[in-house]
């Protein structure tokens, strides 16, 4: 794990466990780095419950509750659908906070709608949601450390605003 995300995750282990908050992933894009940075730590099992590694559309509609509609309307990188994947992750988890990234990461994929680099992310509790839109620069394994190092950004704003 590279060190910015060991510091992120160590900051983030203290607020969550801190807050009673217990984090779930549901991953496509970065194929279960989020979660593999979550575990390197020891003692994570005090606030991580699960992952689901989702990279294929029926694996989104399988495990998390993607609807066939929000994929055939907005594609599977969208926010409705990392929003739904959030949602899905929370119902099918022991969590109370989840974090669901998708997106472009290269090098060929991109369209001009969506080119590589696009990444959404969200974050939802049972109280609310968030998504947001990225667009990265760089290659196929700086677009994912890039995805990893907001996506846990975002659970640590969640926690200290308690926004979600």
């Amino acid at each position: 794990m590279n060190s910015a995300h060991t510091t992120l995750v160590q900051k983030l282990a203290g607020q969550a466990i801190a807050a009673d908050v217990v984090i779930a992933t549901a991953e496509s894009c970065t194929g279960g780095l989020i979660s593999a940075a979550l575990t390197d730590i020891a003692g994570s099992s005090a606030f991580f419950d699960r992952a689901f590694i989702t990279y294929s559309n029926d694996a989104k509609m399988e495990l998390l509750g993607v609807t066939d509609e929000t994929l055939s309307e907005q594609g599977a990188v969208s926010g409705a659908t990392v929003a739904q994947m959030a949602q899905g992750a929370l119902v099918r988890s022991n969590a109370t906070l989840a974090v669901a990234v998708s997106g472009v990461a290269g090098p060929d994929g991109g369209t001009d709608s969506k080119p590589v680099g696009t990444v959404w992310i969200a974050w939802a509790s049972d109280r609310n949601a968030y998504t947001r839109h990225f667009l990265f620069a760089g290659d196929r394994a700086s677009v994912r450390e890039q995805t990893v190092t907001e996506a846990l950004r975002g659970l640590i704003r969640c926690i200290e605003t308690e926004a979600i």
